[in-house]
């Protein structure tokens, strides 16, 4: 059952329905040619149609448009300069150079520059090795622009003829990935579950959930459909997201001293309980998921009232039963989300609700400028795109050259293909991709040498064609591996309908894949290497930041000061892209050569520190929210102002090339206090504030450690 969901999820999925519009796009206009036999017209309209689907990510659909337009610019005005000098060896040769310099830079801009970058350079590959006069050259590129203008047309038609569809395919994978977070927290409830192990996989699915909010930030805050006069159906899909964001924080707050927890508990029985409706919140999640991303009106599968009423019970049944009350709490208001979620799907449920303007909902999106500034800005050693830049076009440079001396046949442009493709910013991306690449190559080249040599009905063949052409660019944002394995058939099938299906061409194919990973990965370790443990440092030091501010509002609450929602969400959202991207960071270096692995078992501690930290501070920031206005007592600043000191400690010892840091002043001077009374709530923000005074210390002295020379 779970795999027959998870295939139907596939098939509902944006992954899918990409795969499906690419395919459509670029099969099209070979059909229908070479029906009136021209196939070399329509395989040049074909070309012209993948270029411009390459930059054609998920996004607003002004986004996606303008990179359509500005690759089909490009686009031409390569094609035309390759095919005007490719009879000169030493002019290729510099254009390869600069070329891949130029759109290499185009990283600074964000993916879909890059991505614009990235499909400007196959082409001038592609055409490198052409035979062109001054007549088919210009043909050739009026081919291309016209499948480039077909290609962009049937994109920006389907994206108004179903304009919430990828804002629907979004949120349904972040809440799915919302629900892996959640499964993870329940772990913490069941006593066989290795602590260390569960929060490096939480703090892994925390990348996940981060990228796929950032995701769907990007589709929903940046598209005047969702902001200015939107309909029920934009409504409903701002209000899930906002929710699913904050049901994401409602798990974090459900964060405690769980060795304790165990250790007073265990026995009753009680754990197992939390356990199992935590891991039910998750199914129910995943249930949500599946029908949004099918375009179905979402129904709950589970009653939890029940569940919590039985749970309840089993509470008052034990003794010192505050803290297990806490997390009942957290649990209800989880609940609560998402019953809220649910409701949005019926028109009731929309009749009271009111989504944030405008100018709130866009300070969540960055807004990246094509600016000439930042590009000068830019060329410089001490940037790691410069750096990256220089590498591909030295590299490519050198592989064009490989590829002339070697004898190695008409398709040695594939060395160059491989080299632009693998070669990326950092040295782990670079080795990750290259693995995979080979991999899928060769796995791939087997398969489609066996189809090509083993089917003659050209039906059936072509029916093959389909398959992996629509597999490679389904996955091919998915998982590059697969992506890459389907790819390698479909273009063996594809040359094989032209007459070039053969053994020569398996093995060209692959041994200029091996050549080009070579070259790619020497270069990334020897060229210009960009390790990750000094950026490391800077991801520690923001991250300590957005963990101080973070703190710095529950000193807000704990005064009586009114929380502003969109400032707190703001503080809380940078807390996240802090984490995931030292988290990112991290990842990288453990994929580096181990004389460059610097201390990884601090680093290591310092995350799951932070992660902590970051729990803490939102539980109580969640009682604070829900609970209504505290009033702190003495002891509560001094816990909370030392636990400021330390990360301030922290931050300093950490201070590089940044701006220097402002310590707030929300607590310079003793601040009026009544006498608060001794009573239970009081005790457990003590409690509380203890474990985040604590949980600080040992991030400073672990600080302390990694910024030792």
């Amino acid at each position: 059952m779970k795999q027959t969901r998870e295939i139907k999820n596939f098939i509902y999925s944006q992954y899918f329905a990409d795969g499906l519009r690419i395919s459509f796009g670029v099969l099209l206009p070979p059909l229908l040619l070479s029906q009136l036999g021209h196939l070399e017209t329509g395989i040049a309209v074909s070309m012209g149609a993948i270029t411009t689907s390459i930059p054609d990510n998920p996004g607003p659909v002004v986004h996606k448009r303008n990179g359509m337009l500005f690759c089909i610019l490009f686009m031409v005005i390569v094609s035309l300069l390759t095919g005007l000098i490719n009879d000169y060896p030493l002019l290729i040769v510099a254009e390869v150079f600069f070329l891949c310099f130029f759109f290499s830079m185009f990283n600074i801009f964000g993916n879909r520059a890059s991505a614009i970058g990235t499909a400007v350079l196959l082409i001038m590959i592609i055409n490198i090795d052409q035979d062109f006069t001054v007549k088919t050259i210009f043909e050739y590129t009026g081919f291309l622009l016209a499948g480039g203008i077909w290609y962009m047309g049937l994109s920006l038609a389907v994206s108004q003829f179903r304009p919430y569809r990828i804002a629907q395919h979004a949120i349904a994978e972040c809440i799915e990935q919302v629900a892996e977070y959640v499964k993870l927290k329940a772990l913490f409830y069941d006593e066989k579950a290795d602590f260390d192990d569960t929060y490096k996989k939480l703090i892994d699915q925390q990348i996940i959930v981060h990228q796929q909010q950032d995701n769907v930030r990007e589709i929903i805050f940046k598209n005047k459909m969702f902001l200015k006069d939107p309909t029920n159906t934009a409504r409903v899909l701002t209000l899930v997201f906002i929710d699913i964001i904050d049901l994401f924080e409602q798990t974090m707050a459900t964060h405690y001293d769980y060795t304790t927890i165990r250790n007073n508990y265990a026995s009753s029985g009680i754990l197992k309980d939390f356990n199992k409706i935590i891991f039910n919140l998750a199914r129910e999640l995943d249930n949500m998921s599946f029908d949004i991303n099918a375009n179905e009106r979402p129904r709950p599968v589970q009653d939890f009232q029940q569940q919590l009423e039985s749970l309840k019970l089993k509470i008052d049944q034990t003794e010192n039963n505050l803290v297990l009350k806490k997390i009942l709490i957290n649990v209800r208001n989880m609940v609560s989300r998402i019953e809220n979620m649910y409701s949005y799907f019926s028109k009731k449920g929309l009749e009271n609700v009111r989504v944030s303007n405008e100018k709130d909902l866009g300070r969540f999106v960055k807004t990246q400028t094509i600016d000439l500034k930042l590009f000068i800005e830019n060329l410089s050693f001490k940037s790691s795109t410069f750096r990256h830049a220089l590498r591909v076009a030295i590299v490519a440079m050198l592989g064009y050259c490989v590829s002339k001396l070697l004898p190695l046949g008409h398709h040695s442009y594939w060395i160059l293909m491989t080299i632009v493709v693998i070669l990326k910013p950092g040295f782990s991306l670079t080795k990750t991709r290259n693995y995979e690449r080979l991999i899928g190559t060769i796995i791939g080249g087997i398969a489609g040498a066996l189809i090509v040599f083993y089917v003659k009905d050209t039906t059936i063949r072509f029916f093959f064609l389909m398959i992996f052409m629509i597999g490679a660019y389904s996955f091919q944002r998915l998982n590059y591996v697969v992506s890459v394995l389907f790819m390698t058939p479909y273009i063996l099938l594809m040359f094989s309908f032209i007459g070039l299906g053969n053994l020569s061409l398996v093995q060209e194919r692959i041994m200029d894949t091996f050549i080009g990973s070579f070259i790619a990965f020497i270069a990334s370790y020897l060229l210009f290497p960009s390790w990750e443990y000094p950026q490391l440092r800077k991801h520690m030091r923001k991250l300590l930041i957005a963990n101080y501010q973070y703190l710095t509002k529950v000193a807000e609450g704990l005064l009586g000061k009114e929380l502003d929602l969109t400032e707190y969400k703001l503080i809380r959202k940078e807390l996240y892209v802090s984490s995931a991207n030292l988290a990112s960071a991290y990842q990288r270096m453990l994929s580096e050569p181990k004389s460059k692995q610097i201390k990884v078992r601090e680093a290591s501690k310092f995350m799951v520190l932070n992660h902590m930290l970051s729990s803490y501070i939102a539980t109580l920031i969640s009682a604070l929210r829900n609970d209504g206005t505290r009033q702190a007592n003495h002891a509560h600043i001094k816990l909370i102002r030392r636990a400021l000191y330390q990360l301030c400690e922290g931050i300093t010892q950490l201070q590089g090339d940044d701006e220097p840091f402002r310590e707030a002043d929300h607590l310079a001077a003793d601040p009026q206090l009544s006498p608060a009374d001794d009573n239970k709530d009081s005790r457990l923000i003590a409690d509380q504030l203890g474990f985040i005074n604590k949980t600080a210390g040992d991030i400073l002295k672990t600080t302390q450690r990694i910024a030792e020379d």
